[in-house]
């Protein structure tokens, strides 16, 4: 069973930081791709970027390559979102989600399990 909870989103100004968690409260993480998705004010849902089982390889939209990073820690059933360079652009509902299939990329329905989500502001 997959239970992913967001934490980590906020206020925050242009040109900052911010570091969004995902916990698994599942004993599977491993076993699942990790991903992040945003829906921005009024938007449809966009990829942001995901991390492979592994962790060995990650992809990024374009919108975010450079600025945002994504990790995993397999031992704690955590995968993080990095967040460098914040624009007024990037305020959105941030998602996590997981998929068994190793490589989604920007596939929304490809990813099987969903967080709750959490809102990140920036405000210039």
């Amino acid at each position: 069973q997959v239970h992913l909870v967001e934490s980590g989103g906020g206020l925050v100004q242009a040109g900052g930081s911010l570091r969004l968690s995902c916990a698994d409260s599942g004993h599977t993480f491993s076993s699942y791709a990790m991903g992040w998705f945003r829906q921005p004010p009024g938007k449809a849902r966009e990829f942001v970027g995901a991390i492979q089982r592994s962790g060995g390889g990650t992809e990024y939209a374009d919108s975010v390559k450079g600025r945002f990073a994504i990790s995993r820690d397999n031992a704690k059933n955590t995968a993080y979102l990095q967040m460098n360079s914040l624009k007024l652009e990037d305020t959105a509902v941030y998602y996590c989600v997981a998929s068994q299939v190793d490589y989604c990329s920007a596939a929304i329905g490809c990813y099987e399990h969903w967080g709750q989500g959490t809102q990140v502001t920036v405000d210039s």
